[in-house]
């Protein structure tokens, strides 16, 4: 595991709890609760199979793409984070792992959701993880990915959640995200940004970016 994963999974096991507690009662804006239905919809259009919510924290998102009729599994690089989700939501299955490396077989997910599970990765060490993607999409499978979205190249996080931390997060241009999305071998079936909005904790520091792709249909 490289140090930046090392830091970053401390980080989370750290703020665990308070995470959980402080987004207990927020799910997500009204657009992108109108984006994570349309995913689960095509999902369900396609005949269904197994979610992986990738990088699910808590398993807030997981929950919901569960209510929304979806066979949904989560897996997340923080232990703490998956004692948490587990320990919330017992009746769904929960897992550590890293989204370089999936422990999951080639083809086995109709969709996979990655909320927001990206913006502890530099831009440069983006493609393989849209390769591993559709490495474990099936075809016809969708990809719903959330991210910071601007030119803001780093952020440093040194406290956050009430706890001391040490992370960096990424804000991408939507154009980039497309363009990983394409040369994974994945095809843009939506594209959405979403201006800054004030929230009860305060204005969002950028606007927020939803792609959502499918993997082609097998010949």
């Amino acid at each position: 595991m490289t140090t930046r994963l090392h830091t970053t999974r401390s980080s989370y096991d750290t703020v665990a709890g308070d995470y959980a507690a402080l987004f207990s009662g927020e799910l997500a804006r009204p657009l992108e609760m109108a984006v994570l239905a349309e995913f689960a919809r095509r999902v369900r259009a396609g005949g269904g199979g197994p979610v992986g919510d990738l990088g699910c924290g808590p398993g807030r998102m997981t929950v919901h793409l569960e209510a929304l009729g979806l066979d949904v599994f989560g897996i997340d690089l923080s232990p703490g984070m998956i004692e948490v989700a587990r320990a919330t939501h017992p009746h769904l299955s929960f897992s550590v792992g890293t989204m370089a490396g999936l422990d999951l077989a080639d083809g086995s997910l109709a969709g996979a959701l990655v909320w927001y599970s990206t913006v502890h990765t530099p831009i440069e060490e983006l493609p393989p993880l849209f390769a591993e993607f559709r490495r474990v999409l099936a075809p016809g499978g969708h990809l719903l990915i959330g991210f910071k979205a601007g030119a803001e190249p780093v952020r440093r996080l040194e406290h956050a959640y009430g706890h001391a931390v040490d992370m960096d997060v990424y804000s991408v241009p939507p154009e980039h995200v497309a363009e990983r999305v394409a040369e994974a071998g994945l095809v843009e079936v939506a594209r959405l940004v979403r201006e800054a909005e004030m929230t009860e904790y305060g204005l969002e520091r950028t606007a927020q970016g939803f792609v959502l792709a499918r993997k082609p249909a097998a010949p």
